[in-house]
């Protein structure tokens, strides 16, 4: 039962030398067709890390967006043209400064109101409030004379 047991590891690791995954080729552009592509990607957000360009982003879907957007130059798009196509594969939200759009109002105006939302709190909470009355005035000697009614006698207490 050894030997055989043997035999099939031998035969499993020499199945595991042989298998060695392919790397995708990447083909080599041109000096132009990269600086174009670099200043492309600088305005096309990564859409998994959100804040960051597909230039910027070690993201392996922003890689990818790098090549597609190689390919696209390559294939004799314009930098428009690929930002174009970007903008319809991923929406507005793919530009790191998406037009000025009703479906964008919010995240263009969005900063101003909610400052301009904080700024009214603010002075609403720090107004000054409506002033205090000052000392009372002093009682009357008709009013001393109905407390005294009421009040028990200090001194005989």
């Amino acid at each position: 039962m050894r030997p055989v047991f043997m035999l099939f590891a031998l035969l499993l690791a020499a199945q595991t030398l042989t298998a060695s995954a392919q790397e995708r080729a990447v083909p080599e552009y041109s000096a132009e067709l990269e600086a174009e592509a670099r200043e492309v990607g600088k305005s096309l957000r990564c859409v998994v890390c959100q804040n960051q360009s597909i230039e910027d982003s070690a993201a392996p879907l922003a890689a990818d967006m790098r090549q597609l957007v190689r390919e696209r130059l390559a294939a004799g798009d314009t930098p428009e043209q690929v930002r174009a196509f970007m903008t319809t594969r991923y929406g507005n939200f793919v530009l790191m400064k998406p037009p000025f759009q009703l479906d964008t109002l919010l995240l263009w105006l969005g900063p101003g109101l909610f400052l301009l939302l904080a700024g009214a709190g603010w002075f609403v909470y720090l107004r000054p409030r409506a002033q205090t009355p000052g000392l009372p005035e002093d009682l009357t000697a008709d009013e001393r004379l109905r407390l005294s009614r009421h009040l028990p006698d200090e001194a005989g207490s």
